[in-house]
């Protein structure tokens, strides 16, 4: 797993692209199954969100993953993925996904986000969540 940072001060937050509708549903397939509400999530557009990506190397202008701070790490491509799955309720099975070599998730995972505009769309602007989300969502 991808360790770095283990000084970030806020833990269980999902780092995501607000204007990749792929990424949106993902955010709303989390908050569905996340019955505990352990996580909360940050648009990358968001002031919050851009120091985020940039603590963690990510360019808040193209991003290539989402990412997620967990147990005090982030966790990028592939491991942000299942370390999410892996934290929801019914979705630990996930964990056994962490066995196929990291190269080979991350190459597939990597296919999925530079195609993810052309295949799912893109908003003209950072979506806007429910009351149920808002409530869970840091920007500043």
């Amino acid at each position: 797993m991808t360790n770095t940072a283990t000084d970030w001060p806020d833990d269980d937050v999902i780092l995501y692209d607000g204007v990749c509708v792929f990424c949106s549903r993902w955010v709303r397939f989390v908050i569905a199954r996340d019955t505990a509400k352990r996580f909360r999530f940050t648009p990358i557009q968001s002031p919050y969100g851009v120091r985020l990506a940039q603590a963690f190397g990510i360019d808040p202008e193209e991003p290539d993953t989402n990412a997620v701070v967990h147990g005090g790490r982030a966790h990028l491509k592939s491991d942000a993925a299942l370390t999410v799955l892996s934290n929801l309720e019914g979705w630990g099975w996930t964990r056994a996904l962490f066995t196929v070599p990291k190269p080979l998730r991350d190459a597939l995972y990597g296919v999925v986000a530079r195609n993810r505009y052309r295949i799912f769309g893109k908003y003209d602007s950072c979506f806007v969540p429910d009351a149920e989300l808002r409530r869970r969502v840091l920007e500043q």
